[in-house]
């Protein structure tokens, strides 16, 4: 039985923009133009790593942007290659070769500043021009700007340092989100009478300002809850340097330890800091919850 052919979107699409959107909308429409499977070529680890020797801090996981991807935009196809030596040096059109020869591209989509190969090129007008001669379609995506600037993960991962969640998610086009496997903690907020639940981010991705922020968790059976979630240390409760994701879900109850969750970041609402004791901090969480209403109550 003959594979089915895709319309591969390339890129690496780190948080998942509005313009990584853009390339998403449109293979989503060209595969339904000519009956193939929408897909999403992108790699494991950021090409910057390994061709600059520079360690780019990521928005999400390479699980997290699979899972926006089908989440947001509904491509369930989602393939990651791993970027090693061999493909950094291998000549662009033997990349594109691949593409046609093992995944089975007929069309591809591409943004205006991508680039494959050795050296970095293949530019998307040499893809095109590549594609046109060996019968495959081709759309080559403009920028996507919002305040006359282009959107892009370098001006979303400021958003993300400064704890400025709107203007990030105004960005990506989605709340900024973790999605993590609920661990086991301390324990402590079960016996303050604010019990959390516990998450990390992986090595390797972008930590948000420390503080609390006001958030939306969403559990594996489809129920969406308010939470307070703080980013940090746990200076109060803590000695150590470790950063935790733990999160007060208001109005639940129940054990979520080894459930996968998704936490939405939306607005920060205050730097973490030491309290002088745990009462003093259960009671500045209660604080945080009432303001965590009065805020998505306004929006």
């Amino acid at each position: 039985m003959p594979e089915t052919k895709r319309v591969i979107a390339l890129g690496f699409f780190d948080g998942v923009h509005l313009g990584h959107g853009a390339l998403m909308r449109k293979t989503k429409q060209r595969a339904e133009e000519r009956g193939f499977t929408p897909a999403v070529l992108t790699f494991d680890t950021h090409p910057d790593t390994l061709v600059k020797g520079v360690e780019v801090p990521l928005i999400n996981s390479p699980e997290g942007r699979a899972e926006i991807i089908r989440r947001v935009y509904g491509i369930d196809s989602i393939i990651f290659i791993h970027f090693n030596r061999a493909v950094m040096q291998m000549p662009w059109q033997d990349f594109m070769s691949s593409l046609v020869g093992e995944l089975h591209a007929a069309h591809v989509v591409a943004g205006y500043d991508f680039s494959c190969g050795w050296r970095g090129e293949g530019k998307a007008l040499r893809i095109a021009a590549w594609c046109s001669a060996h019968g495959l379609g081709c759309d080559i995506i403009d920028a996507v700007k919002l305040d006359g600037e282009a959107v892009s993960s370098t001006r979303i991962r400021k958003c993300i340092t400064a704890g400025d969640m709107e203007e990030a998610n105004r960005l990506l086009g989605h709340p900024h989100c973790l999605v993590d496997t609920v661990h086991y903690g301390f324990q402590l907020g079960g016996k303050l009478g604010t019990p959390t639940i516990n998450m990390r981010f992986a090595e390797g991705v972008l930590v948000p300002r420390h503080g609390v922020y006001a958030a939306k968790v969403f559990l594996d059976n489809g129920e969406e809850h308010m939470a307070v979630t703080n980013v940090g240390v746990r200076p109060t409760v803590s000695g150590g340097d470790r950063v935790s994701v733990e999160s007060y879900i208001l109005g639940f109850s129940g054990d979520l330890y080894d459930h996968t969750v998704r936490v939405e970041f939306h607005h920060f609402l205050r730097d973490e800091r030491k309290f002088s004791n745990v009462e003093a901090l259960r009671e500045q969480i209660l604080r945080d919850a009432e303001t965590n209403r009065e805020y998505f109550e306004a929006e």
